[in-house]
This record gives structure tokens, sequence and C-alpha cells, in this order.
């Protein structure tokens, strides 16, 4: 079942009973936000409200849906001030095309019929397929274009350490627009305007790996069944088949999908690094550089005693593996500091990062900044290609990423930030990611010109603070 939570009043939290819904204070000076921006944890926290952190993820993370409605005019005032139908006009006017940024769909007798032009997509045209034919709008990443959805994305996406994307959902009254399905990642719905009717079924597919649609005479009769209403959160796990209309005789419904922990299981880990595992290994493990037998890779199924073979083998990396201090990095790891959002700077007055005004020298103290952008591990040096390439030390980072990129695919606008040094500097690195303050002079190298031009290179990407 899901967890519904209603506001029982300001009164002591009771542990066995439902938590209370507390007033949060609005300030007007921060755009209404009754959430929490201190830290990516903060954040969360109050995105759940009143559920805690730890129950959440004890007893519905990838298990069962959480239905929060709140009433809480606050909280609604703010999640109506997201993003509202009237914001369309304005963004059509930025220049925006269907399929890329915008569809326009219903569903028909169970089937998704998509509805876009070609080419750049005007205001009236969408007001005109949504108020005559009941077309549902979607509106493609909005946090490359809303600088609140790009704060609070920001932030989930540090919290999570996996990308989080979104998509906005504007759907006229007595009107639905897309048909039962289910997705492959983990859902969270902030009911924005007017609203919506869920139901939820039990997944056909636990977790599942990709999107599909299901037809009704498959699904069954709904476990869950209720009203999303503005300031409500509805929380799903991947697999979970939904659907979703507006009721008739009311106003529009827009609610914002915001989703995370696509391809992020610990198989698309084991995927990710065993490669690399094997081919470290491989370097000291005679066996594993012998050949297979010959015309193996001819024969229809693979043989008893080669099956056997590889099931030697992976007792054996298994074995290695708990000596090792830690697996070589994964493009994981690379794909998602490319492709995350960059820090959310706006409320520093600026929209660009610089490094500070003040150069570090070796009589400075410095401190890491930006912590949860920035990544360091080792590899092998990539640039030598003739020889057996050497281990080095890697920065990868996220702060010139561009946040109109975001969640838009790999193009040419996105790219890999980050820095390399020897492997031997790697201690002078920890050093600095402890998040402690370190005079420069204390780093663990073995030249003043080393520690410098360390400090010197971190500065430059915006990386440390400078004292």
């Amino acid at each position: 079942m899901s967890e519904k939570v209603q506001p029982t009043g300001n009164g002591p939290e009771e542990e066995d009973g439902p938590v209370p819904c507390k007033q949060a204070k609005v300030d007007e000076s921060d755009k209404l936000s009754t959430l929490n921006f201190d830290s990516p944890t903060a954040l969360f926290e109050s995105l759940i409200s009143p559920i805690k952190v730890e129950t959440f993820f004890k007893e519905f993370w990838e298990q069962k849906p959480l239905l929060i409605q709140r009433d809480n005019p606050s909280l609604a005032t703010y999640y109506q001030s997201l993003f509202r139908f009237s914001d369309l006009k304005r963004l059509c006017l930025q220049g925006l095309y269907y399929g890329k940024d915008v569809n326009v769909c219903r569903c028909i007798n169970g089937k998704k019929k998509v509805l876009n032009k070609n080419g750049k997509v005007h205001f009236l045209q969408l007001r005109k397929d949504f108020d005559q034919k009941r077309a549902t709008i979607q509106f493609h990443q909005p946090q490359r274009f809303k600088n609140e959805f790009w704060r609070i994305q920001e932030k989930l996406e540090s919290y999570f350490g996996s990308l989080v994307g979104s998509n906005v959902y504007m759907t006229p009254a007595g009107s639905q627009g897309l048909p039962p399905h289910y997705d492959d990642v983990e859902v969270f719905i902030l009911q924005l305007e007017g609203e919506k009717h869920w139901r939820l079924y039990s997944p056909t597919v636990p977790l599942a790996r990709e999107y599909s649609v299901e037809p009704e005479a498959r699904i069954g009769t709904p476990t869950h069944d209720f009203i999303l209403k503005p300031g409500d959160l509805l929380y799903f796990p991947r697999g979970t088949i939904h659907q979703a209309e507006t009721p008739s005789g009311l106003t529009h419904s827009t609610h914002v999908t915001i989703s995370t922990y696509q391809n992020n299981s610990w198989g698309d880990f084991l995927l990710d690094s065993i490669s690399a595992l094997v081919f470290d290994i491989a370097k000291g493990d005679v066996a594993l550089r012998t050949g297979i037998p010959r015309k193996m890779l001819m024969q229809v199924e693979t043989p008893v005693a080669a099956k056997r073979k590889v099931s030697g083998f992976l007792r054996t990396l298994a074995d290695q593996l708990e000596d090792r201090k830690g697996l070589l990095p994964s493009d994981m790891k690379k794909d998602f500091v490319m492709c995350r959002l960059p820090p959310y700077f706006l409320e520093n007055g600026t929209d660009l990062l610089e490094p500070a005004e003040k150069f570090p020298t070796l009589d400075s103290t410095i401190r890491l900044q930006f912590r949860d952008h920035a990544v360091l591990t080792a590899g092998p040096d990539e640039s030598q290609s003739d020889e057996a390439p050497q281990m080095m030390a890697y920065i990868y980072h996220s702060l010139k990423n561009l946040r109109q990129a975001h969640m838009m695919g790999k193009d040419e606008e996105t790219q890999l930030y980050g820095l390399r040094f020897p492997l031997s500097h790697m201690d002078a690195l920890k050093q600095i990611w402890s998040g402690s303050a370190v005079p420069i002079k204390d780093l663990k190298l073995h030249t003043d010109e080393e520690k410098s031009n360390l400090a010197i290179s971190l500065w430059t990407e915006c990386l440390i603070q400078v004292f």
C-alpha cells in the first residue's frame, strides 16, 4: 500500500502514528520556496516531508508507491510557481521545437496518438490543440529554461549521485495524455496546477529496465486510486504501471515528473566495470591471457567445458576483488559527471563561474569547493597509445557543463571537463578532497613548485577557495 499523509496539526510526533505535516515558513525574497536548499540532503528531506528519509528508503524506495497529500496552502503556492500553462507563451518565443522540446499527444482507445507539427512550436497552435483536440502538452526538461527546476534538480543529482530529469505535463479537463505504461526510472510527481486522477497497478516487471505500454486487459484492477492536488507529491518505483487523467468539469492539470536512477543498477555497474577489471587482472594472470579453443566462436552453443572455465575465471576475479582497494574508474562515473547539471550559482548574482579574485601562492591556504560536482579517481594514461599506459590521477567535474544540454543526449555541446596529474599527486589531492582547509606548503608533494602548480591548476578550474 502507499503511504497517505494528511496534516494532523502541530503537536508532537507520535512514533507509531502518522507524522504531522508542519507548515513551512514562506520567504517572499526566496521566490516563495518552502524547500530547504542548504544541502542536497536538506533538499530531499524537505521534498518528501513529513516522511522521514530513513522511513522512505526502508519502506518505499524501489518497493512501493508513496502518496503525500498535504493540504498546505504555502506549498501549493510554491508548486504552482514552478510552472504554469501561461509560461509556455514566453518559452515559445525563445524557440522551442516539436519532438525535441515539446510533444503534443492524447490517449485514444488505450493508444497514444502524437499530434506534433513539424519544426518550430507556436503558442497559438499549442493552445488550439489543447482546447480543441483535448491534447496533452509534454514539455521536456524544463530545468533548461526554468531556474527553480535547475536549482531543485542540481541538488537532487548531488543527493542521488545519478542524473535527474524532468517533464511537465499539461492536460485539459476530461482528457488523458498517455496510455497505461511503466517506466525505467524512479518517479516523483509534483502536482502544480489543477487536479489529476491517478491509478497505479502492480508491476508486471518489477524494477523494469525499459519503458513499455501495457494493455488494459493485462494490468488488472488498480492497487491505488486517488486525486492529486497542488502541493501533493507522489513517488513510485520503476516498473509501476500507471495512468492519469484530468477529471471532467475542472480546470486543466499541470504536474511535473522528476525522475532518476535510469540504468543505475548493480547490473549496469557490473557491465560497466567488469571489462576494466578483467583487463587489469589479466596483466598478472597468464591463465586469462591464454587463447580460447579453436573454432569456439563458430559453434552454435558454448561447450560445457568452456562454461566451466568461465565459471572458474569468475571465481578467481571475485577472490582477487576482495583484496583490491577499488574498481577501476567506470564509464558510468564519467557519463554522470559529463551529463549532469552544473552547480546552481544564480543566487550569487552571476550566470557563470570564474576563478576567485585571490590567486593562490605558496603561503595560501586552500579548501575544496563544489565537492558534489567533482570526482577524484585513478586510471591509465589515455594519451599513451604506443606503449603500456601508466596510471594517472584524474579529476572530472561538471562546473562548465551546459545547463541547456542537460538530458538532451550526447552531442557536440557535451564534453568531459577535468584535470590530469601524475599518480604521485594522489596523496596531495586526497588531502584537498578531505574537505578541510590545507596550507599549500603542507601538501604531500616533493617540491614547492609542484605544490604551487597543483593549487593553480585547481584554482583555474574554480575547484578551490583561497584564504
